[in-house]
C-alpha cells in the first residue's frame, strides 16, 4: 500500500519533468516588458537560426540536360571532407577567405541598409591542381550551404538559365567551373588579338581538311553551334548581377578557370566578381602543414631543404605534394626526402631554362620544353646527394 502512494507522488513529478522540457515560460513585470523582451527575441531568433544552419541536411545539385523539358536540378546528398582546417592555403589568405565568409553571412542588416543585393561573387584562378575544388567545398562546409554546380554547356537558352536561377535556393553557393571553357562567351566582346587569330586559324585548317565532313553534315553541326551560342554573355551578366540575380538572398556566385585572361573583362568587374582568389603553387607553409597531416612530420633535415628549395623558386601544387606524400604515407622518412628530391629536380630545372633562355630564342625544340623534362632518377640522385651535404653543413654552421 505504501509503495503504490509512493508511485502515485513520483508520477506528477515525472509529467512535470517531461513538461519543463517540451517548453520554457517567461515572467516579467509590464513595466520592464520594453526593455528585456527585443533583446531576449532577437536572442531567440538567431539561437534558431544557429541551430537550423548547423543541423540541417545539404545537398549538392546539378543542372540535368533537358533540350525539350524545362530545365531542372537533381541533387545528391553533399559530404565533403574539405574544411578550412585540412585546406592548405597561405594562412594570412585563409585568414582574409574566413574573414570575408563569415561578414557576409552576418551582413543582413548590412546589405539591407545599404540596398544591395545579399550576394557575393568570387573568381578563383590558378593551375591546376591548386585546390579550386576543394577550396569551394571548404566554403560550403564553414556556411553549411547547398551546392548548386552549373553546367553551362546543358543549358539550351538565357530562358532557361534564369528558370535555373530562380530555383535556386538561399544560402547557397552557385558554381560555374572552367568558365573559359564552359561556352565561348567572349566573342562579341573583342578579346586579345591572338585568340581572335588563332580560333580563324584553326577554322580555315578544318575546313581545309574536312570539307566533304562538313558539307554531309554541316547542317548538323551549324545547329550545335547554335544551340550553344543561345546562352549569350548578356543572359550570364543578368545571372550574376542584373535583375534576376537578386530573386533571393545569401547566395554566393563562384566561377573557377585555370586561365584567367582568357575571361571576358565584364565578367570580372566589383559587383560580379567581388574577390579574386589567385592559387598558384604551394608555399613554404602550407607544404609543411601538408606534410604534418600526411605523415605526421613536423622537422627534418629534408623538410628544411624542401622549404629552401621553395623559397629558391620551385613550384608544386598542393595535389603534387599530396600525392607524392600519399605514395610514402607508410614511410615518412622516404615522403619527405622524395618531397625534397622533386622540389630540387623542379628548381635544377628551373635554373637550367633561365640560362638556356637567355641565349637563344624560343622554338618548337627550345630549352623551355626541354627544362620541362625534369632530370630523371640519375639526376635525382644526384641531387639527392647535394641536398644530404647541404643539409649537414647547415646543421654544422647552426652547431657553430
Amino acid at each position: 500500500m505504501k509503495k503504490a502512494k509512493q508511485e502515485t507522488k513520483q508520477a506528477p513529478e515525472i509529467q512535470d519533468s517531461l513538461d519543463e522540457r517540451r517548453s520554457f515560460s517567461l515572467r516579467l513585470p509590464k513595466r520592464h516588458a520594453a526593455a528585456v523582451l527585443p533583446a531576449y527575441l532577437a536572442h531567440l531568433a538567431a539561437a534558431a537560426d544557429h541551430l537550423e544552419r548547423s543541423s540541417r541536411a545539404r545537398r549538392l545539385h546539378t543542372n540535368a540536360a533537358s533540350p525539350r523539358g524545362a530545365a531542372t536540378w537533381s541533387s545528391v546528398p553533399f559530404y565533403h571532407p574539405s574544411t578550412f582546417d585540412t585546406l592548405a592555403l597561405d594562412p594570412d589568405l585563409k585568414a582574409r577567405l574566413l574573414a570575408d565568409l563569415t561578414a557576409f553571412a552576418d551582413g543582413r542588416e548590412f546589405y539591407s541598409r545599404t540596398g544591395r543585393p545579399w550576394k557575393r561573387g568570387y573568381l578563383l584562378h590558378g593551375p591546376p591542381g591548386s585546390g579550386k575544388s576543394s577550396l569551394i567545398a571548404a566554403m560550403a562546409n564553414h556556411l553549411r550551404y547547398d551546392v548548386f554546380d552549373l553546367e553551362l554547356t546543358r543549358v539550351a537558352t538565357n530562358a532557361d538559365l534564369r528558370a535555373l536561377l530562380i530555383q535556386t535556393t538561399n544560402r547557397s553557393l552557385i558554381v560555374i567551373e572552367d568558365i573559359d571553357c564552359s561556352l565561348h562567351l567572349t566573342g562579341d566582346r573583342g578579346i586579345a588579338a591572338k585568340r581572335r587569330n588563332k580560333r580563324r586559324r584553326l577554322h580555315a585548317t578544318a575546313s581545309d581538311d574536312s570539307s566533304d565532313s562538313d558539307s554531309d553534315g554541316g547542317d548538323m553541326g551549324g545547329g550545335g553551334d547554335n544551340h550553344r551560342a543561345k546562352v549569350t554573355l548578356s543572359g550570364l551578366l543578368n545571372f550574376t548581377d542584373g535583375l534576376w540575380s537578386c530573386c533571393g538572398e545569401e547566395r554566393i556566385i563562384v566561377f573557377t578557370t585555370n586561365h584567367v585572361d582568357d575571361i571576358d573583362p565584364a565578367l570580372l568587374r566589383p559587383g560580379r566578381m567581388d574577390v579574386h582568389v589567385r592559387l598558384g603553387a604551394c608555399g613554404a607553409p602550407a607544404m609543411r602543414e601538408l606534410v604534418d597531416r600526411y605523415v605526421g612530420v613536423g622537422d627534418h633535415e629534408m623538410l628544411h631543404a624542401a622549404e629552401g628549395c621553395i623559397r629558391d623558386g620551385a613550384e608544386m601544387t598542393p595535389a603534387e605534394v599530396g600525392e607524392v606524400l600519399l605514395r610514402n604515407r607508410d614511410d615518412p622518412d622516404a615522403a619527405v626526402t622524395e618531397l625534397a628530391v622533386e622540389l630540387k629536380a623542379r628548381q635544377s630545372a628551373g635554373d637550367e631554362l633561365q640560362w638556356e633562355d637567355s641565349a637563344a630564342e624560343l622554338s618548337d625544340e627550345s630549352p623551355r620544353k626541354k627544362g620541362r623534362k625534369g632530370l630523371g632518377w640519375e639526376g635525382k640522385v644526384r641531387i639527392l646527394g647535394r641536398l644530404r651535404s647541404l643539409t649537414k653543413s647547415e646543421s654544422g654552421r647552426r652547431g657553430v
